[in-house]
């Protein structure tokens, strides 16, 4: 099958914003390319394991812009979807949304699917966050160490692979949190990494949520990966503040830890409905909060009643650890 490649600049700033832009015109998932995680990347003790990086893959990445890559079929529907991304950008680019989004160029350029699965393959290799979860992409081989815990995924075609700091920072908390008792409930799965890794890590059972219902195949595929069945994972799709049947769904039992790795608003906005699910000494990590926002979204849970435990920051984002009052 023949496949489009399209690009859009923007900034890390603005990368969320455009991110749900996108996903909001039918497109069903993206790559991030952000120079300054690269940089850290390369600076880091996971790069040791590297032999080699390519010197034009670094300049090939203009500082302080962020490219945001995806991938539409060569037919009527990708077509579409094109139409609909270029008009959604050229509208944006006429209100202020109260953050730089950057250019918004978008260039495209025809690919095959060969050349589509080894770019994925060339560039996302088995990578640690915190003391013991490593992610591993499903067609390499890694033999697991003593006390490791490795989450298998397909990321050719899904937004949510564990490189992003909201989500790692997300992980590094569950790892302190998840016990064998630990019932889980993650808010805006997408992929879902957050609520396979608290299975991974030995918790008892998790459900899973998101607005898009393509999250629901993608999060069962991912599960079926790590050997995680239905009878410990649930997955569903819909809007848990105004979706009634849904929330009775979820509401059936309260929760020892509620992970939301989502947007400020979006976490400001459930934190009366995450009260109502938590058990009285669970635990609420939320991330996906760029930096500047951090103390808005900790006064709205204080208010809510819950008490902060911790925030930690990461590269321009932060991640608040919280318990009910």
């Amino acid at each position: 099958m023949e496949w489009l490649q399209c690009k859009v600049k923007t900034t890390t700033e603005g990368t969320d914003a455009i991110g749900n832009l996108l996903i909001e015109q039918g497109v069903e998932g993206f790559q991030i390319e952000d120079k300054k995680d690269l940089e850290n990347f390369l600076t880091s003790e996971e790069a040791k394991n590297w032999d080699y990086v390519d010197e034009d893959l670094v300049k090939g990445v203009d500082d302080g812009v962020c490219t945001l890559t995806f991938y539409l079929s060569q037919d009527p529907c990708g077509h579409d979807i094109l139409m609909s991304v270029k008009t959604a950008l050229e509208n944006i680019k006429n209100i202020d949304i109260g953050i730089d989004v950057g250019s918004l160029k978008l260039s495209e350029v025809d690919v095959d699917d060969e050349d589509w699965k080894n770019k994925w393959k060339k560039y996302y290799k088995t990578f640690k966050i915190g003391e013991s979860v490593l992610v591993k992409p499903m067609w390499e081989e890694y033999e697991k160490k003593e006390g490791e815990v490795v989450f298998t995924i397909n990321p050719g075609h899904v937004f949510g692979t564990g490189l992003h700091h909201t989500t790692r920072l997300c992980i590094e908390s569950l790892e302190k949190y998840i016990t064998t008792e630990s019932e889980v409930l993650d808010l805006g799965c997408g992929s879902g990494i957050l609520s396979i890794v608290s299975l991974l890590l030995g918790g008892k059972n998790a459900f899973a949520v998101d607005i898009d219902k393509n999250a629901i195949n993608i999060a069962y595929e991912n599960a079926k990966l790590n050997r995680i069945d239905k009878n410990t994972y649930t997955v569903k799709a819909g809007d848990v503040l105004n979706d009634n049947e849904l929330k009775k769904e979820v509401c059936v039992k309260k929760y020892d830890v509620v992970v939301a790795n989502i947007v400020a608003d979006i976490i400001m906005g459930i934190r009366g409905f995450v009260k109502e699910v938590i058990k009285e000494d669970g635990v609420f990590i939320s991330s996906g909060i760029i930096e500047e926002r951090a103390e808005e979204v900790k006064n709205k849970l204080e208010e809510e009643g819950f008490k902060i435990e911790k925030v930690i920051y990461k590269e321009g984002w932060a991640s608040i650890v919280a318990k009910v009052k």
